[in-house]
């Protein structure tokens, strides 16, 4: 975790305005889902993960280029929680034209790791 930003709000907005890589915002999502690396053994451990995460990713996917991981994100997220983007941030989304999937798909994990925060505080 030493090598990632720490989760708070400037970070959900470097995420929204693409100041962090994508690798490093799936690292976030992975961490807080419980994935962590054996660099040793150089595998995933998953012990910590939700079961019905563990069964579908055994190893952590790749939000970015995985449609159906990023679904399987939204669908975590509570359903108090689906707006705090735009409710505790002021987030008013992408204009039309200015964004695809990979925005999309970003936007997905900021607001997943957004309600982390909330549910963690």
């Amino acid at each position: 975790m030493s090598d990632l930003p720490s989760l708070e709000t400037e970070t959900i907005w470097a995420i929204l305005n693409e100041e962090l890589d994508d690798a490093t915002v799936n690292k976030l999502v992975w961490y807080y889902l419980g994935y962590r690396y054996n660099k040793v053994s150089r595998q995933w451990d998953a012990r910590e993960v939700e079961a019905t995460w563990q069964e579908d990713y055994p190893e952590p996917p790749d939000f970015i280029d995985s449609r159906p991981a990023t679904v399987k994100l939204t669908r975590s997220i509570p359903k108090e929680n689906k707006q705090l983007l735009k409710e505790k941030l002021g987030f008013k989304g992408y204009k039309i034209g200015e964004f695809g999937p990979r925005q999309t798909r970003r936007a997905t994990m900021a607001s997943w790791l957004l309600s982390y925060m909330t549910r963690s505080n």
